[in-house]
């Protein structure tokens, strides 16, 4: 799931990643609305509040929409950059190691809010976490090569949308060819990433309700041991094949 081949990915291996970082990001998107009323996955919304702020002229807040957009892309060039050198450098397992240290980086800040809460630092952590976004939307966007996009629904609703308009002309033409097939295949991952996200977003809520901020440390976490069981699984897979050559 966490590993790109030379091989093609299967739409198995893209929804089972569907269903790990959409739901995540789903929840955190939900727990970031219920801490901070707002959604830190959301540009679409942002950038047209940004130009609202403009029209208003009000500096404080278009430096803040500015800021929060800036985060969101430098996240995602942040990932981009990270996931090239490591292509460079043959390190198969450099997804899960990005993933793996947005968990630590996640726990970092849950674990800020958790002893050192405080509403004059609200605006930053928005920030931060819209950075952690566009990290986690770039990894998975790259790994998928544009299936899964953890956090951009309206571009996921968009591709169902057309994946829906194929299959359904398909039917009616009795169209079973392979390229039917494949729409199919996509149609139902793109289905899973959207209930992936409504349901992870679903359970944010439920989840801040109840646990406040060790709900956010709990999903850092998370992330950590599903990237550090797929560095280890596939690490004792590597060495079991070079020791099955070395023989």
């Amino acid at each position: 799931m966490l590993i790109k081949l030379k091989k093609e990915r299967t739409h198995g291996e893209d929804r089972r990643l569907a269903l790990w970082l959409a739901t995540s990001a789903g929840v955190l998107n939900a727990i970031a609305l219920g801490a901070f009323g707002f959604f830190p996955s959301h540009m679409t919304g942002n950038t047209s509040q940004l130009s609202s702020e403009v029209s208003a002229t009000d500096l404080s807040d278009i430096l803040f929409f500015s800021a929060i957009i800036l985060s969101f892309v430098t996240g995602a060039i942040i990932a981009r950059i990270t996931v090239l050198w490591g292509i460079t450098h043959n390190v198969r397992l450099i997804f899960s190691q990005v993933l793996f240290a947005e968990g630590l980086l996640l726990g970092g800040v849950s674990l800020y809010e958790i002893y050192f809460h405080s509403f004059a630092t609200n605006r930053e952590i928005i920030i931060f976490l819209c950075g952690l976004m566009g990290v986690h939307n770039s990894t998975s966007t790259q790994l998928s090569g544009g299936r899964v996009r953890s956090t951009h629904i309206t571009g996921t609703l968009t591709d169902a949308g057309i994946s829906l308009a194929s299959v359904a002309v398909a039917m009616l033409r009795r169209d079973y060819s392979k390229d039917s097939a494949a729409q199919k295949s996509q149609l139902k991952t793109h289905l899973t990433t959207l209930f992936s996200f409504i349901t992870g977003g679903i359970a944010g809520l439920l989840l801040f309700r109840g646990f406040g901020f060790n709900a956010m440390l709990a999903l850092g976490i998370m992330l950590v041991l599903v990237a550090a069981f797929s560095i280890a699984r596939i690490s004792w897979r590597v060495r079991k094949v070079r020791a099955a050559v070395g023989r």
